[in-house]
């Protein structure tokens, strides 16, 4: 509320710099709902609208104001309906002036598409207003500028194709999309008009480059080529159509990274592992590699990549290793305290007579300053935690000598003890402690013998090696090295750290503390 209220002073307020500022700043506090709803209870929509309506801003400070206006329309807030005819008739001015900021264009034509989209009145006001021809002359530019834009050569594009490869089949693959899937090009075309500049995909370069990415890929121009791929004989322009296809899959790659210009490299780079991972499935036909690069999303890449550098060799180079080794023992401690934990909350043992049937249960908990083993019979299996105060016998954790498991367990020592079979003897461990007694268990399940074997050990300071642990420590590790290398994406870790710069000649640059 309080940042509401200020901007709204702000945007009112005199001085050119100020106002601007605080219309940049409202074009990105507009998306978020909470705000919205106060500014516009403020009458902060309305004063917006005044503003558009006066035909007093211009370049960037008109942009912005046009970019919170649309923000806050889109929380569904105020209606469509209540816009005035002024209003619609200043944005579509906007629009109809041949030569208009690209800027103010694209968010002009925004609100006019969100007008005639959420209300029928609108829609023939919109209509009344901007004609199509208007519309095709916008069309016309923004095509000539898709072409031309990002080019080595602005002045003359024509120089960008002197380069073999890829030459003139980039500009063929380029005029076959146009001609034959047009559909395909005007949707690329207005995909890319309709994006803020920043993150405007570059048509003419993209296909240049994509060309020539394909032209190595699949070893165009050499005399040898290893790879057989099916589906280049199901069509009679099979490589004008694996262009198109392509150049598809570029600008939905470039929309899920939401790429910028500086951007491009990694894209392509992207796009290059996505189309090699296709063709490497050998499809038999152009449809089967529209599906499988579908499926190759650009999140789908990033798992795999995780994945692969999970087993890669990459993944034992030393600087690795290194991390490894420095995360185990935070990882190894993790599941100390865990077992410890669930020895502090205790469990239920079955408690064996001489016959070999089960007479009662038994119940031990660990004290929570893991000082003692309090133990005690039952009558029936607990349904919850059982108090101390019911657990009549303990055993101090500093009187034990070590623990026993399996055949080595005293209890499964006994003569008819060894007609037990396998998975009782899998559960059995026994404490030893001084003066020369013993405790004697037979865990309910595997689970609970790895955590009571492990807990025991902990207690005792010695490795914890149950396969449970392994099995924690190998899904923590996992985990926690893809967060630590989640940064570190198309980067190549160096074998070695970099070497130490030479001294400086003088250290006058230091500051003197006396």
């Amino acid at each position: 509320m309080r940042a509401a209220r200020q901007l709204l002073e702000r945007i009112q307020s005199h001085g050119i710099d100020a106002r601007l500022e605080a219309l940049k700043e409202l074009a990105k506090l507009s998306a978020d709902p909470t705000f919205a709803a106060e500014f516009i209870n403020m009458e902060g929509l309305a004063t917006l609208a005044r503003l558009v309506e006066s035909g007093t801003h211009f370049g960037e400070m008109l942009a912005f104001t046009l970019t919170a206006f649309l923000e806050l329309m889109d929380h569904g807030i105020v209606s469509w309906d209540l816009i005035s005819v002024s209003f619609i008739k200043q944005i579509s001015g906007y629009v109809n002036q041949p030569m208009v900021d690209v800027s103010i264009l694209q968010r002009s034509l925004a609100i006019l598409e969100s007008m005639v989209l959420n209300s029928h009145s609108l829609y023939q006001r919109v209509a009344q207003e901007t004609t199509v021809a208007q519309l095709i002359a916008h069309l016309q530019s923004c095509a000539d500028m898709c072409i031309v834009m990002c080019s080595q050569n602005p002045v003359n594009p024509a120089m960008d194709f002197t380069q073999t490869p890829p030459g003139m089949l980039a500009l063929d693959n380029m005029l076959y999309l146009a001609k034959v899937h047009q559909d395909t090009y005007i949707r690329i075309v207005l995909e890319n008009c309709s994006r803020e500049d920043k993150h405007e995909c570059p048509f003419g370069r993209s296909a240049i480059e994509l060309t020539r990415m394909l032209c190595d890929i699949l070893q165009v121009g050499e005399l040898r080529c290893n790879d057989f791929h099916p589906m280049f004989f199901t069509h009679e322009r099979a490589w004008e159509e694996f262009f198109c296809v392509c150049i598809q899959l570029l600008n939905k790659t470039w929309k899920e990274m939401r790429a910028t210009a500086e951007d491009f490299n990694k894209v392509m780079t992207v796009v290059r592992e996505q189309i090699t991972r296709a063709l490497a499935m050998k499809p038999p036909s152009l449809e089967q590699l529209r599906v499988k690069l579908r499926s190759l999303s650009y999140s789908e890449i990033l798992r795999l990549r995780q994945s692969e550098r999970m087993s890669q060799d990459d993944f034992q180079s030393p600087p690795i290793i290194e991390l490894r080794e420095r995360i185990q023992p935070e990882i190894l401690e993790l599941i100390k305290q865990q077992r410890l934990n669930r020895l502090c909350e205790g469990s239920c043992f079955r408690k064996l007579g001489n016959r070999r049937r089960q007479e009662k249960f038994w119940f031990c908990r660990l004290s929570l300053n893991h000082k003692v083993l309090h133990y005690g019979d039952l009558d029936e299996s607990p349904q919850g935690e059982v108090p101390f105060e019911l657990l009549t016998d303990k055993i101090p954790v500093s009187d034990i000598k070590a623990v026993l498991t399996g055949k080595d367990c005293p209890h499964m020592k006994e003569k008819s003890a060894l007609k037990q079979n396998k998975e009782v003897l899998e559960l059995a461990f026994s404490v030893l402690y001084d003066p020369d007694e013993v405790l004697n268990f037979v865990a309910p399940n595997k689970y609970e013998y790895c955590i009571w074997t492990d807990g025991l050990s902990a207690l005792l300071g010695k490795e914890l090696g149950s396969d449970l642990t392994r099995s924690d420590l190998d899904t923590l590790m996992s985990m926690e090295m893809k967060l630590r290398l989640l940064d570190l994406e198309n980067i190549t870790i160096p074998e070695a750290p970099p070497p130490v710069p030479k001294e400086p000649s003088t250290y006058n640059f230091t500051y003197n503390y006396g």
